[in-house]
């Protein structure tokens, strides 16, 4: 089997790597990348564990071919943070509790910032909508909807200010 190079943006930095036919997105930005945020719960897009962001929509990346990527943007939970400042989401999260074992954390963090990027003033039911494709068993959904809703308000601020 022949391997393709694949040129791509990862988290606004460009990426390349070799990809066999049949290697997912998220088998590429573990194991060529380095990227182990992205996490493989269930490899069917059934948990959401595997979120990432491709060309501004979410997507499980273990449904995505990796030659699929090429010259197309990709963004991770690495991608998050910026300058070593957490997102506000992720500053949320710690402070409402709303992760234990941290497998899931990630890929919520992830669809959390998709639902706020297309709607920043989401109602709890929305948030919950939203969220439900990405599965934790561990906390429970009521911690992580609160930190969604907190860092909804804390952005909304940010931006009237």
């Amino acid at each position: 089997m022949s391997k393709t190079h694949v040129t791509t943006t990862v988290n606004g930095d460009t990426a390349e790597f070799l990809a066999s036919p049949g290697m997912t997105l998220l088998d590429a930005l573990r194991d060529e990348l380095g990227l182990t945020g992205a996490k493989e719960g269930c490899g069917s897009g059934d948990c959401g564990a595997c979120s990432v962001m491709l060309d501004g929509r979410l997507v499980c990346s273990c449904l995505v071919l990796a030659p699929e990527v090429e010259g197309r943007r990709v963004e991770t939970i690495e991608g998050m943070a910026q300058g070593g400042q957490l997102h506000p989401l992720q500053q949320k999260f710690l402070e409402h509790a709303a992760l234990q074992c941290g497998f899931c954390t990630p890929g919520l963090l992830v669809a959390s910032k998709a639902l706020l990027d297309a709607n920043p003033d989401p109602t709890e039911t929305e948030a919950r909508y939203w969220l439900a494709g990405n599965l934790c068993r561990c906390t429970g959904y009521d911690k992580i909807i609160r930190a969604v809703m907190d860092a909804a308000a804390e952005l909304r601020q940010e931006r009237t200010a």
